[in-house]
């Protein structure tokens, strides 16, 4: 496994981020094709014993169960000083006023929770999930600061949204003296390249990490195009992310003929290509049976040439903007 710098912090993370959005009892919340704690606790394991230390939930992930199952699982494999923890708010939570959102109430409300369900004190990254139009971005920055100044979390962290609000809050910060987001989990993958024109040089000028999630584009790139899956026949958010676009299709082969000619896996051509982008940290990586783990820790040791590069990139045609909902 390799290790790198958390953005411009001083914290080490590992150069894969295991997401665990995977793991979750599918009965709670809207993710049927999570795994129960039985079929996660021995994936949880096998990562963390190839030296994934960086692991990311959310609190609306299965209602909660996603962190119970992690907080256990790195209890039971693992020691609190060894592993990364993070976390996320924003989604709802409950039904009613005040169940969802980043008002100064519910980061404080879902940060005790979260901490609870998790087993710890603190987490090491306590990231808004997306933003709140409906709160102004001055109370939740006061908020994070506060929960950073009260030892229940390390570092804040951000996720997909508008570079100009971004830029926004890392001003706010810096003009008020409040702990300043370290780090942005933003979509990006071969599919979808959006990012590239104005959030990830905004990260590379400010020295924040970059997180990708859904580098491998909800496993579109890693199978035949036109193929299912349980999880993208019943994953109704993933549906919004990927349209039918010609050049999509085309890249997909070409992540295939890469694939071939090195004969590796095609997971591993994919994953490589996002490792490759300087700006990127760590992507997080899902990890439903060991094979995903096995051509994850592999892609590490992938150097794609400049030839390769132009492969699987000259086909992109410009997207929608998806995953900020």
């Amino acid at each position: 496994m390799e290790y790198t710098k958390l953005g411009s912090t001083g914290l080490d993370v590992s150069r894969l981020a295991l997401g665990c959005m995977t793991y979750g009892e599918p009965d709670r919340g809207n993710h049927a094709w999570t795994l129960t704690e039985e079929q996660s606790r021995p994936l949880i394991r096998a990562a963390l014993e190839a030296g994934i230390t960086f692991l990311d939930t959310a609190n609306v992930y299965s209602d909660g169960t996603s962190e119970e199952i992690v907080g256990r699982a790195v209890r039971d494999f693992s020691s609190r000083e060894e592993v990364v923890l993070a976390t996320k708010v924003h989604g709802r939570m409950r039904p009613g006023p005040n169940g969802a959102g980043l008002s100064r109430r519910a980061i404080m409300t879902e940060i005790d929770h979260s901490l609870r369900r998790l087993g710890t004190d603190y987490v090491d990254l306590y990231q808004i999930h997306r933003w709140d139009p409906a709160t102004p971005i001055e109370e939740t920055l006061e908020a994070l600061h506060d929960v950073v100044k009260a030892g229940k979390a390390r570092y804040i962290g951000a996720s997909s949204m508008w570079a100009w609000q971004f830029s926004q809050a890392l001003y706010l910060a810096d003009l008020n003296g409040w702990t300043r987001f370290v780090t942005m989990q933003d979509h990006y993958n071969l599919l979808n390249r959006e990012e590239e024109r104005e959030m990830l040089p905004l990260c590379a000028d400010q020295g924040v990490g970059v997180l990708p999630w859904s580098p491998l584009a909800r496993g579109k790139l890693t199978r035949p195009w036109g193929e299912s899956t349980t999880r993208s026949e019943t994953d109704e958010f993933g549906r919004t992310l990927y349209d039918t676009a010609a050049s999509d299709r085309t890249i997909v082969d070409r992540v295939a003929q890469v694939a071939e000619q090195r004969g590796v896996s095609r997971a591993q051509i994919a994953l490589a290509w996002v490792l490759a982008n300087p700006v990127v940290t760590a992507p997080i990586v899902g990890v439903g049976r060991p094979a995903h783990l096995t051509d994850a820790v592999a892609a590490l040791d992938i150097t794609l040439s400049a030839e390769e590069i132009t492969l699987l990139t000259e086909p992109y045609t410009p997207h929608e903007v998806a995953g900020f909902g």
